[in-house]
């Protein structure tokens, strides 16, 4: 199979799909692969590391979509380079469908058989492909909450961990799965008063064995949240419903009862946030305010980090590639019903029923989809 590799092109975005490491195993499995020249320089590979492991590097993204049987990349593909994409061709790569229907009905009309990251299961129902960015990006959000709550940047003017006399921030931290669980270790570490709420008593219960002590829980009543809310100088939105739409748990009414230029920082705004007043942010210009409080809503943190990010997202992805390349995308989700889940779209059909909920679309089974 013929994999291709474009270079990124959204803001700021500079991971790369394909490692040296993941092209070397591609090759030795027998497929040719093809990277955009300077793909790899934002995450630290040079061209010659990727001809070193075998690939063969291209100077347009318009070549690579051209001819490649199989695209890999990071972030959801940009309307110029959906306009790329065709029938019988894969996609392996973030979608982040639910919140972006225009990117939905692009894919559909192009046919391309689209495989997402983040809806790709495992044995025990975890997501391993979104794990990594979600770890990532976790770690990232009190890092750059603490930049937020900067005086300069408009925030109240709060250090996470206070000094001798003086309370530290106080930080809720809404959803305790993979996201909330590394946003609240690291919070805690740079000395802030760390709550995290959830529904589930199973996962407070492992937690608090965890962690012991280090942050609290709380059970995410709506009672619990709005006084969290009200207290807290820093708010970060970890929740998630794979591959749907987040629920806005924190409305704009809200934000009256907050403390003055508080910091909400949404780490759920690929899936299209979980407060209502968030809007997809950039890089470039990260921070907005509304009714006084401060919100970063950045949709690709992990790009900040791009070195890290992308050796954790290769290190995750490789297998389910290379399953893909040597068995054809029909073979490897007949045999691996976890990575059939990540089927989104197939020849012009919707195959992912949280996606078709949310954009109110119809949905073929995945199933029938292999038939197709």
């Amino acid at each position: 199979m013929l994999i291709g590799c474009p270079k990124e092109i959204k803001n700021q975005e500079y991971r790369i799909g394909i490692t040296p490491a993941a092209a070397q195993e591609a090759v030795a499995h027998g497929h040719k692969v093809i990277i955009q020249k300077g793909g790899g320089a934002g995450a630290g590979f040079s061209d010659e590391d990727y001809i070193a492991a075998g690939a063969a590097m291209i100077d347009t993204a318009e070549e690579i979509f051209a001819s490649a049987d199989m695209i890999v990349k990071v972030k959801e593909p940009q309307a110029n380079e959906r306009a790329m994409l065709r029938e019988g061709q894969i996609l392996f790569t973030y979608l982040h469908l639910a919140a972006d229907r225009p990117q939905t009905e692009d894919l559909l009309k192009s046919g391309v058989t689209a495989i997402a990251y983040e809806t790709v299961t495992d044995r025990m129902g975890a997501l391993p492909l979104l794990a990594p960015m979600s770890e990532v990006a976790g770690r990232l959000a009190p890092q750059v909450g603490a930049w937020t709550l900067q005086k300069a940047n408009g925030g109240r003017g709060v250090l996470m961990g206070g000094v001798p006399g003086v309370e530290p921030a106080k930080v809720a931290v809404i959803g305790g799965g993979v996201v909330g669980t590394h946003a609240a270790k690291i919070a805690a570490g740079m000395g802030a008063d760390v709550t995290v709420l959830d529904m589930s008593l199973p996962r407070m219960r492992y937690l608090d064995d965890v962690f012991g002590g280090v942050f609290k829980t709380r059970y995410s009543s709506a009672g619990n949240l709005a006084e969290l809310v009200a207290e807290a100088d820093m708010v970060i939105g970890a929740v998630l419903i794979p591959g749907a739409a987040a629920p806005k748990l924190v409305s704009r009414a809200m934000l009256s009862t907050m403390k003055p230029a508080a910091a909400l920082v949404d780490v759920a705004i690929d899936q299209g946030g979980c407060f209502e007043t968030s809007r997809a942010t950039t890089h470039d210009d990260p921070i907005y305010e509304v009714d006084g409080i401060m919100h970063y809503c950045v949709a690709n943190m992990p790009g900040a980090v791009a070195r890290t990010s992308t050796l954790a997202l290769g290190n995750a992805t490789m297998p389910f590639m290379l399953a893909l390349a040597d068995k054809g995308w029909k073979k490897a989700c007949e045999e691996d019903e976890h990575l059939l889940r990540g089927l989104n779209t197939h020849k012009g059909h919707l195959t992912y029923a949280a996606v078709g909920r949310a954009l109110e679309m119809d949905v073929l089974s995945p199933k029938l989809a292999l038939t197709k």
